[in-house]
């Protein structure tokens, strides 16, 4: 059920792949640098409860 693009059809699908492909990739982002943080509080957290 796709709407006939004509001429423009490459570039109309070819900016949907990039705009999916960038939304992908700041999801992985983020939920890589998510982790991160949660590694780097859980070590935090230890420390300062070996101290504490």
């Amino acid at each position: 059920m796709m709407p006939e693009l004509g001429k423009y059809a490459v570039t109309v699908l070819g900016s949907y792949v990039a705009t999916v492909g960038l939304l992908a990739g700041l999801v992985a982002v983020s939920l890589w640098k998510g982790a991160k943080v949660k590694r780097a509080l859980a070590r935090q957290e230890e420390r300062m409860g070996k101290n504490g």
